[in-house]
């Protein structure tokens, strides 16, 4: 059901991650254009992606990748198949041969999705497999409130 890629493997999987993100995440975060999403990956240093697939169809992303001196972490899952165990699988895949990652998690209920529908944030997911909210480390932008969030082996 999933597959470890590279974004260069087909433009039709890129465009199917940017949907996804599209979908998932808050309207304020969404891309319009193709490019500015692969723009934004290409900031990713030694990414690993994970395609998650059903029926053919892209149902979550997922890639670590390193940013100055430590390891991050994205995640994204359609709201079709949370709840089923797969974000914990995927989680634990990630975390697998890693000391320690880093994410950003929008840890408030206030986005509104493109289709109108309320962003839940996934902040209790993260802090069930032992992520560490930072509430002093946040990134805030007008269209982005997130906290740092981060897990070691030696928790």
């Amino acid at each position: 059901m999933e597959n470890t890629f590279t974004f260069q493997d087909t433009t039709t999987d890129l465009i199917a991650v940017m949907n996804l993100w599209n979908d998932e995440y808050p309207a304020s975060l969404s891309y319009t254009k193709t490019a500015d999403f692969e723009d934004y990956t290409k900031t990713l240093l030694f990414p690993n992606h994970i395609l998650i697939k059903s029926d053919n169809q892209l149902v979550g992303w997922a890639t670590k990748f390193d940013r100055e001196t430590d390891r991050w972490f994205v995640i994204i899952l359609s709201k079709n198949i949370q709840g089923k165990g797969l974000g914990s699988k995927v989680m634990n895949k990630l975390k697998r041969n890693e000391q320690r990652l880093n994410g950003w998690v929008i840890d408030h209920d206030l986005g509104i999705k493109i289709d109108g529908s309320p962003y839940r944030s996934p902040l209790g997911f993260y802090l069930k497999h032992r992520f560490i909210p930072a509430f002093d480390q946040r990134l805030e932008f007008p269209n982005l409130s997130a906290v740092k969030v981060t897990w070691t082996d030696k928790i």
